[in-house]
């Protein structure tokens, strides 16, 4: 274990593609980054299969973490030098909360939540892994904890990691901007962290920069719909749910897999909510039993390899779906995904799915595998969370949606919902 590891030289400085120099002004910081619990995140691609559509997106969410990092610490030297009092203490508490965010986060997060460890959300797991490595180091997380989940008594600093304006979507949007070259998703990151300011313990942006806020906004919404919500994305994406599913399915019934340790202790057992958290409630201080410290380190063994690995060699199983769609991943054989702002008529779907049945010789029961409808949606600004608030020179906050003189906030509030139908292009007509 690297805590009790010496080291002489534990503020380093990291070399980054989208920022340049990123420091470690802590000892504590180097440490967490140490720990084989965040070291798995150089293991996890941030996007997932999203390089099927834009070979570039390899970056990982280690080096998100990182991203996160540098701009929460550009963040708390901006408000300091604006009259925010923040502490040393507060200050590391505030960087290692931002660090550990998403180091709950699984291989293909969202296939893996839906299919293998289904309704623990990676927000929930986060938190877990941080009372875990609090245990370890000692209480030296309390503070983290406590701003990670709003808790300490100064707001903005929970509002720099969960928020609107948060160091987490101001990296990834520039950092998965960088990596696919979609360039209409850039955003002057630099700019917005250094526009913002505290009033009455809540986070606000200085007047100066409410064009940054607005190209942001606008930004957002079309990276969703360009890169998160991409029609190849979306197809790829949904067809590692699909094999996740029918492993599991295929797994129930006993049938022998290759996988893992990791992947096959949650591949062959249900693992619960209560087996990670017991009944404590979210938030609370669990209680990190051997049962959850065996269902932490599981988890922790889990990376994209796991996922891949596994998925190239049932391309030769016998059960015919699964070998099917392996292959299709394997070659990136996408399906087609259709979209439409209408639900699609049942008797196409019906008509699709006999054709596909045919097809692939399918009984019925298995053809959801291949034909699926379902939605999508998006939106850009959330009015109901904490609302995005422009300080004038005389002290007055007024809301981006009636500061604004050039967006429709209206439309970028409004959560647009789409229809989509996913089948194999063979089946095409």
């Amino acid at each position: 274990m690297p805590v009790g590891r010496v080291n002489t030289n534990k503020k380093k400085i990291i070399n980054d593609p989208v920022y340049g120099f990123i420091k470690i002004s802590f000892e504590g910081l180097f440490e967490l980054i140490e720990h084989p619990y965040f070291q798995r995140l150089r293991r996890i691609k941030q996007l997932g299969l999203t390089y099927f559509v834009y070979p570039g997106a390899t970056h990982t969410r280690f080096q998100h973490a990182l991203g996160s990092l540098h701009l929460m610490d550009m963040a708390i030297q901006v408000l300091r030098s604006k009259g925010v009092e923040i502490t040393l203490e507060e200050e590391e508490a505030a960087l290692s909360a931002i660090l550990l965010h998403d180091i709950g986060h699984g291989p293909f997060s969202h296939a893996l939540e839906e299919s293998i460890v289904p309704g623990i959300h990676h927000e929930a797991l986060s938190l877990l892994f941080m009372h875990a490595l609090n245990k370890e180091f000692k209480g030296r997380l309390d503070m983290a904890i406590q701003i990670f989940t709003g808790q300490y008594p100064k707001q903005f600093l929970h509002q720099l990691i969960t928020g609107q304006l948060d160091m987490d979507r101001l990296d990834y949007l520039k950092r998965d901007s960088f990596f696919t070259g979609v360039t209409e998703g850039v955003i002057g990151s630099d700019r917005i962290v250094r526009m913002l300011n505290v009033v009455n313990d809540q986070l606000v942006v200085d007047h100066k920069g409410i064009y940054s806020i607005e190209k942001f906004l606008i930004a957002r919404r079309l990276m969703y719909w360009q890169v998160y919500l991409h029609k190849a994305v979306l197809s790829s994406e949904l067809l590692l749910l699909k094999i996740l599913q029918r492993a599991r399915e295929l797994a129930g019934q006993g049938v022998e897999l290759f996988c893992t340790p990791s992947f096959r202790h949650f591949l062959y057992r249900t693992v619960s909510r209560k087996d990670f958290f017991g009944d404590e409630k979210p938030g609370r201080h669990p209680h990190i039993s051997e049962t959850v410290v065996r269902n932490l380190e599981m988890f922790a063994g889990l990376d994209d390899n796991d996922i891949i690995a596994s998925a190239k060699v049932w391309t030769d199983h016998p059960d015919r779906v699964l070998s099917t769609l392996c292959k299709k991943l394997k070659n990136r054989d996408l399906s087609r995904i259709e979209i439409r702002a209408e639900p699609f008529p049942d008797e196409y779907i019906n008509d699709i799915r006999q054709r596909v049945r045919q097809i692939y010789s399918l009984q019925n029961e298995d053809i959801g595998y291949l034909v699926h409808a379902d939605t999508i949606s998006n939106y850009a600004y959330s009015s109901k969370d904490e609302q995005i608030q422009i300080l004038y020179n005389n002290g007055e906050l007024v809301d981006i949606t009636a500061a604004s003189d050039m967006l429709d906030i209206a439309v970028l509030s409004k959560t647009v919902r789409k229809y989509f139908l996913y089948y194999p292009k063979d089946a095409l007509v």
